[in-house]
């Protein structure tokens, strides 16, 4: 499993995020969709996420002398499992936090920008809600819903489908006191 460093830095995260569900990029492709990263940094963190076996090579073809090589996720390997975030401080998780929902926010950006872009037909959706629930429901919660999308990450592009980002927090609200006695 990969750390927090290694996964929640902005960039890499967005490398990730453009991979996932897009089935195989080259890094001209991922360029191209993520046109403000400068070559040398987008090669380097590819390097990076690759060597930590996060990316993988699925196909290398020989193109103007050079090699062009296609990667793609591995699901399994770009997670911060229980270990790595129970070792993570406070900051670590307020930080690591931050690049998440950054990395939410420049993706509704780079969908709003375009012409096309029509939110309230095209299912644009963020919400808040509260759950009550023991430890054990609360688990069970979490496992519900990650089961959900990982149905759903098998499917591939064509009949139809457009590609979907799914991110979901879960915060503990201690605020409201144990017996649910709040104003």
């Amino acid at each position: 499993m990969a750390t927090a460093n290694l996964l929640l830095h902005p960039v890499r995260m967005r490398i990730l995020q453009t991979l996932v569900g897009a089935g195989e990029l080259t890094t001209a492709q991922l360029r191209e969709r993520l046109p403000d990263v400068p070559a040398a940094s987008m090669y380097r963190h590819i390097a990076t996420l690759t060597k930590a076996g996060i990316l993988e090579v699925v196909r290398e073809r020989p193109v103007r002398g050079t090699v062009e090589r296609s990667y793609r996720v591995r699901q399994d390997a770009a997670l911060v499992d229980e270990d790595a975030r129970a070792a993570m401080t406070k900051e670590d998780h307020r930080q690591a936090f931050a690049v998440f929902t950054g990395a939410m926010l420049a993706d509704l950006d780079r969908y709003l920008a375009r012409e096309d872009a029509d939110p309230p037909n095209e299912g644009v959706a963020y919400r808040q809600g509260a759950v009550w629930a023991t430890p054990e429901e609360f688990t069970a919660l979490v496992e519900e819903i990650e089961a959900l999308v990982a149905r759903r990450t098998g499917h591939t592009p064509g009949d139809g489908r457009v590609r979907h980002l799914i991110s979901f927090a879960l915060v503990p609200d201690k605020a409201g006191g144990e017996g649910g006695g709040g104003s």
